[in-house]
């Protein structure tokens, strides 16, 4: 549905689901993704999921897969709507980890934003990262946002405290690239 340069953006399919399951059981990216401890999920559970909200029909809100030289690497999310503030949560993980560190991540939040501020007037994108997560900070920096606040030793993770830290990006501040 958004295409760049070397990503597509669309929506999660069933031939998607073994992929999901694996990225969601591979611990080094659960620990990268931060916040709640990882926790093993079988691929019956994403299926059921996935049938659940198949089932509801409608759309399928902010939720994308990131696919890149026609595989499915991760996903990228816009949640927490408030649509009285104009305001959206993003989260993101790249699950294949031979496109960590290449530029994937950056470029599908730069069309992420695009479609947030251009196609759905939202005012305000933020969202929280683990401090430890140094390469994500980088990316979200790179495309814009700010950090807001910091929550010392907030998050629980992989043996030990870390900070919380929130960032943000006001559509003022956003430099779409596409125009």
């Amino acid at each position: 549905m958004l295409k760049g340069e070397r990503i597509i953006l669309r929506a999660l399919e069933r031939a998607d689901l073994p992929k999901l399951h694996a990225m969601n059981n591979d611990l080094e990216v659960e620990i990268a993704g931060g916040g709640d401890p990882p926790m093993p999920q079988s691929l019956a559970r994403v299926e059921a999921e996935f049938d659940r909200d198949s089932a509801q029909g409608g759309r399928d809100k902010g939720f994308f897969v990131i696919e890149a030289d026609g595989q499915f690497i991760g996903l990228i999310v816009l949640h927490n709507f408030d649509e009285t503030a104009r305001t959206a949560a993003l989260g993101i993980a790249i699950g294949d980890k031979a496109y960590w560190g290449r530029g994937y991540g950056r470029e599908a939040i730069k069309l992420i934003l695009r479609y947030a501020f251009r196609y759905h007037n939202y005012r305000r994108v933020w969202l929280t990262v683990r401090a430890a997560n140094e390469r994500a900070i980088r990316s979200y920096l790179a495309c814009g946002f700010r950090e807001e606040g910091r929550l010392r030793q907030h998050v629980w993770s992989d043996g030990g405290y870390d900070d919380l830290v929130q960032m943000g990006i006001l559509r003022d501040e956003w430099a779409d690239e596409a125009t």
